[in-house]
């Protein structure tokens, strides 16, 4: 008998608590789950209650095997895994591999990995929340079921290798859904008159607004024309100016889903490469100093609620840097979201005097890139609310009223350190309001119509994307990333111009679940099934009640789609390209890593190639053609059309010009607010302005 054993899941977070621990302790990892249900088969008893068959996943008997020698030798066993239902079902499938008492107290968990909080936690073992781990299962029982009872009828009724899942359907729907308004959209016209107006010493617009206090909506030419001839002798002055204050206060600390959408806004990240950061950032990196420690809370929450301890020392941070002025209450705006179940904080730094700057030295420019979002947040959380001057002014002429808004910032506040993209930004300078009085009479410069045609509503991007999941309920904290990268690997999306389409096979499989299976692509039928969840974990809702329910119907849809659904052919796409083997047109089909050609006289004929996308730029090296590739992980790079024989390569698109200083070829780059040029070759350096 010697040391205490922790498990947890993974090495990295083994590696900072052992740090913290010392030689009382030994670490071991898990590696995520070590218990499944099968791959081949349902491994659900449907007849005894929807009961799971679990097995160890291939690759892990030996793993588990030295978890058990090491918990053997150990005087006590502890495991730590992950904060939330996923977690806890891994802690329950490891205590029952371990032969741990059920009634021992062996479950400790932390949402920050820092001494402090470990070694707190550890001094408060409790037992494993079977309700957690209930609703886990419920969660794990019902995707099986709705994959692997329609999964092999879009198979044999549509293409080999398609899924359906729970909350991934519903994600296609929702974007097919927008496409279908697109489609339909019928732009209707409408006009803005600006009146360009000077008090004698500056210049300044307003907009027509309302006539005999009814607002207009001018929708065509004729009644422009009539307005402008009303309006051609009427003089314009002022008749009331409202001048007051108003208040703006910052965000609240992050939470899962508002992380994703902020990442995607300002960093460019995808859903999955923000998760995957963060999770790099909580479990702990090796900071300059300091040794191994954790950056950030956990980063699975859709809370925003912060401790009074972190409070406080964003307090003294703030105060001591900003001033006291700058300090807010403590309390950011909340928004109020239903199915909120604050388990734990919103995502914050753990310490908010490890600011970026000090521990840049220490991280990947995406590590540091997204902590500093994170600390920025968290920090502006804290501080004092924004406060703006504004006017706005009303000017009649004849039976029209002219207006014009605006505001200044009186007091920076937390916007001295952060604001949102969709925050609006002070009003520009060229576009000030001079001081103005009731009855002062302005020049007319000039009346400016203008035509305009509404829009229809735009594609989704990522951030509007996982927005719109969380704000209709559907899934979780903890789905939102895995969903957006499952539907675009199916093919059922693709992104254009950083905005998701549906394909030709997403549209086809939606109208199919549409038919046969209308509650699996329900909005609220899916949201209804989280609340379901949540009152499991919670000790609401029993889970064999809510299966055998849902269970009843969706085995009936099942059967009548067996019989019912005809075979669907998907033609491929034919290109202009010849096959080089046989002669014929080869078509654009769609693999694992993206689209491709192919013969159509498969399997007499295997040729394949990859389909290449001209950007129209010749590469530096060998004068070929530049095109668009995708590496094995799906992120696009461009490369010579002559490869293997050039092998020039830039992840940057090729803007066709060479740099002025050395003469090797620019690339684009893109930030927040512009695009721009530079060099390619690192030892020059040159950037456009």
């Amino acid at each position: 008998m010697s040391k205490s054993l922790i498990i947890v899941e993974s090495p990295a977070k083994a590696k900072t608590l052992s740090k913290y621990l010392g030689k009382k302790y030994k670490v071991e990892a898990s590696m995520g789950h070590i218990k499944d249900l099968p791959k081949s088969q349902l491994g659900i008893d449907i007849e005894s209650g929807f009961e799971p068959k679990y097995i160890t996943i291939r690759g892990k008997g030996q793993l588990l095997n030295n978890l058990k020698k090491v918990a053997a030798q150990a005087e006590e066993v502890l495991l730590a895994t992950d904060p939330d239902r996923e977690g806890e079902a891994i802690s329950w499938h490891l205590a029952n591999a371990l032969g741990l008492p059920e009634e021992k107290p062996c479950r400790i968990e932390f949402h920050e990995i820092t001494k402090d909080a470990v070694l707190e936690s550890i001094k408060h073992p409790r037992k494993i929340n079977i309700d957690l781990v209930e609703a886990q299962q419920a969660r794990r029982i019902l995707d099986r079921l709705v994959g692997y009872k329609i999964s092999p009828i879009l198979w044999r009724k549509v293409k080999w290798g398609l899924s359906a899942g729970r909350v991934q359907s519903v994600a296609v729907r929702i974007i097919c859904d927008r496409e279908k308004e697109i489609r339909e959209f019928i732009p209707k016209e409408y006009w803005t008159i600006d009146a360009d107006l000077s008090d004698g010493n500056s210049n300044f617009k307003a907009r027509l607004h309302s006539k005999n206090n009814d607002k207009l909506e001018i929708e065509n030419k004729q009644q422009v024309d009539k307005i402008l001839d009303e309006l051609k002798n009427e003089k314009f002055y002022v008749v009331e100016v409202k001048k007051g204050t108003r208040k703006r206060t910052p965000s609240p600390t992050f939470t899962t889903s508002s992380m994703q959408q902020e990442a995607a806004r300002k960093l460019g990240f995808s859903a999955k490469k923000t998760m995957m950061i963060a999770q790099q950032l909580y479990e702990g990196l090796d900071i300059k100093g300091e040794g191994t420690v954790g950056l950030i809370t956990y980063m699975r929450t859709d809370s925003t609620r912060v401790s009074e301890q972190a409070k406080l020392e964003a307090a003294k941070y703030i105060e001591s840097n900003f001033g006291k002025d700058y300090l807010g209450s403590g309390q950011a705006r909340q928004t109020n979201k239903k199915n909120v179940q604050d388990a734990h904080e919103g995502i914050r730094p753990t310490s908010v005097f490890r600011t970026p700057e000090k521990v840049k030295d220490s991280l990947t420019e995406d590590q540091y890139r997204l902590y500093k979002l994170i600390w920025e947040r968290f920090t502006s959380s804290q501080m004092a609310p924004a406060v703006f001057d504004t006017v706005s002014v009303n000017i009649k002429a004849g039976e029209y009223i002219f207006r014009v808004s605006g505001s200044t910032i009186k007091f920076q506040g937390f916007m001295l350190l952060y604001y949102e993209d969709s925050d609006e930004e002070p009003e520009k300078e060229e576009n000030q309001i001079p001081n103005l009085e009731e009855g002062q009479t302005l020049k007319l410069l000039e009346l400016l119509p203008e035509q305009h045609f509404t829009q229809p509503p735009s594609r989704y991007t990522e951030a509007m994307l996982v927005k719109e999941l969380e704000e209709k309920g559907i899934g979780r904290p903890s789905t939102y990333a895995p969903t957006i990268d499952v539907i675009q690997k199916r093919g059922y999306v693709e992104k254009e111009n950083g905005r998701f389409k549906p394909t030709e096979l997403g549209e086809i499989v939606v109208q199919i679940l549409r038919e046969f299976f209308s509650d699996i692509v329900d909005i609220d039928f899916t949201a209804e099934m989280e609340e379901q969840l949540d009152k499991i974990e919670s000790g609401q809702q029993n889970r064999q009640e809510l299966l055998k329910s849902f269970y009843a119907s969706f085995d009936q849809q099942v059967k009548m789609a067996e019989q019912e659904l005809e075979k669907v052919k998907i033609q491929d796409e034919v290109s202009d390209q010849k096959c080089e083997l046989c002669g014929r047109n080869m078509v654009i089909k769609r693999g694992r890593y993206g689209k491709f050609l192919a013969c159509p006289g498969f399997p007499e004929c295997k040729n394949t190639k990859p389909l290449l996308t001209e950007i129209g730029v010749n590469c530096p090296e060998c004068g070929g053609s530049l095109v668009v590739r995708k590496s094995k992980r799906g992120r696009t790079f461009y490369g010579c059309s002559n490869y293997p024989k050039c092998k020039f390569v830039s992840w940057e698109k090729p803007s066709g010009k060479l740099c002025p200083q050395c003469g090797g070829p620019m690339v684009i780059k893109k930030d927040k607010n512009r695009e721009y040029e530079v060099c390619l070759n690192k030892e020059c350096g040159f950037k456009s302005k």
